[in-house]
């Protein structure tokens, strides 16, 4: 990273967490570069950049001022509270219907479960793919569809060893996508009828999964910026038969928590002590905003019982299907199971992702890809504080592209659904993530795509429809 972005990564931070207030005056070019050690460029270089993520702006001989919203910002959700027994999971036929709904090209994408294909370096990818199956020998393509593409393997290995988790290649399985590595993680430690603790909210494919293979969910409430509630966790430990947790450690899907690493320490020896495996779900974590990546739970492991799984599905390559499980002390039973299923993830789509690892700049498409999330995050933000009625209640992650909209009681998230699909507009209803099917008045929306006035208009009619409830 130059020395410009860390210096616009660290001002950004400090807008993030209210330090410079909205309408604030940032330092001048002589104070931050005498602050910073830093040279007057680059510290225009930096104030340059924060414009272009739309988190400052410059007054006729006033200086640099963090933008204010329109109006002023939603207040965050309440914390979320979940049944006290295991619950049978029945949601398929809901989230079914939802997601029919997005397969139009016209509809304004809120309720997508991915970013703007234009965000992603697709042509980059084509050259990365032509280069190397010119150099993919016939021997190779059988070899590696058991055990995965080596070279992709270490690409993987190199990017947990950057993060600060030094992991064997021999605990990597390659998977179709990070689903596949999710189903086959839970699979090598249940069987039907077990119970499994997950999140409240939760990711609507964990509870698709859950009904599939005929087990019951524990919903643990998740606090909307500090994630899984701990101490309901140590209760139900305690009193119930859980065989596995699945958990998003960060910007968890649908709400964008995180733990922070204290907590993220407490859940692993909580999870330790009772030698309950952890199915970590890390798909988002590369999608943070600040300067410092999150620490996946997985680098605290000493046991052998964190199941890691991450993908490239939603920052990089989504047709791609290319995912992964660092399996732990599971990972054989792990790769049994996924000979026993699908046997491999494209090969082809293997070595293009790895030669795009090695070749393409992938650490600077990330961040090209974060900033515009940022941005178009900040846009919503300020279009919802414009819109939507008195009572509504919104998240504020520091990565992902999801927010999470917590309406007034009145109204129902699925008839708002109906609604706003008559109109071209899908959102994600928030009863599609919770087991118990609760939920009723929120609703998960995606600011991953382009900002535009299509995007502002449909934000009005939501309002609209709001407020007719």
């Amino acid at each position: 990273m130059k020395r410009y972005e860390r210096l616009a990564d660290n001002i950004a931070d400090l807008i993030r967490n209210g330090i410079l207030a909205p309408g604030e005056k940032i330092p001048s070019v002589r104070q931050a570069s005498q602050s910073y050690g830093v040279s007057p460029s680059t510290v225009f270089q930096a104030y340059y950049l924060l414009e272009d993520r739309g988190l400052i702006q410059a007054r006729a001989r006033s200086g640099y001022f963090v933008r204010s919203l329109a109006a002023l910002p939603l207040p965050e959700p309440q914390p979320s509270l979940a049944p006290h027994q295991a619950t049978d999971v029945d949601v398929s036929e809901l989230v079914f219907s939802v997601l029919g709904s997005l397969k139009d090209p016209h509809t304004v994408p809120f309720g997508s479960a991915f970013p703007s294909p234009d965000l992603f370096p697709l042509a980059r990818l084509a050259r990365s793919m032509a280069h190397s199956l010119r150099n993919l020998s016939p021997h190779d393509i059988i070899a590696d569809m058991t055990s995965g593409n080596p070279d992709l393997m270490r690409q993987i290995a190199l990017r947990y060893m950057v993060s600060g988790v030094m992991l064997p290649m021999e605990e990597l399985v390659i998977t179709n996508g990070a689903l596949e590595a999710l189903n086959l993680a839970l699979q090598s430690v249940t069987q039907a009828g077990d119970l499994v603790a997950i999140e409240s909210p939760a990711f609507y494919a964990c509870l698709q999964v859950l009904e599939r293979l005929q087990l019951k969910a524990v919903e643990i409430p998740v606090h909307p910026r500090d994630g899984v509630d701990l101490g309901v966790l140590r209760e139900r430990l305690g009193s119930l038969p859980i065989k596995a947790c699945w958990f998003m450690s960060s910007f968890q899907n649908p709400l964008g928590a995180s733990l922070d690493d204290s907590r993220k320490q407490e859940l692993y020896n909580l999870l330790r002590q009772h030698q309950v495996p952890l199915i970590e779900d890390d798909v988002y974590a590369d999608l943070y905003y600040g300067e410092r990546p999150p620490t996946p739970i997985k680098g605290l492991d000493t046991d052998g019982l964190v199941m890691h799984c991450g993908s490239f599905s939603k920052t990089l390559a989504p047709g791609y299907r290319v995912g992964w499980v660092a399996g732990g002390r599971f990972t054989e039973r792990i790769a049994r199971l996924k000979l026993m299923t699908t046997i491999s993830p494209s090969v082809p789509a293997q070595v293009a992702i790895a030669d795009y690892l090695q070749h393409g700049g992938y650490d600077r498409h990330l961040r090209k890809l974060r900033h515009a999330l940022e941005r178009q995050q900040d846009a919503m933000l300020a279009s919802a504080a414009r819109h939507f009625p008195k009572g509504t209640r919104v998240t504020r992650p520091n990565g992902g592209y999801f927010l999470w909209f917590e309406f007034p009681e009145q109204v129902d998230s699925l008839q708002l659904f109906r609604l706003a699909l008559a109109q071209g507009i899908s959102l994600a209803p928030g009863p599609i993530f919770s087991a118990s099917q609760g939920f009723r008045h929120c609703a998960r929306l995606n600011h991953g795509h382009a900002w535009g006035a299509d995007s502002e208009q449909a934000m009005e009619l939501l309002g609209l429809m709001l407020r007719s409830f």
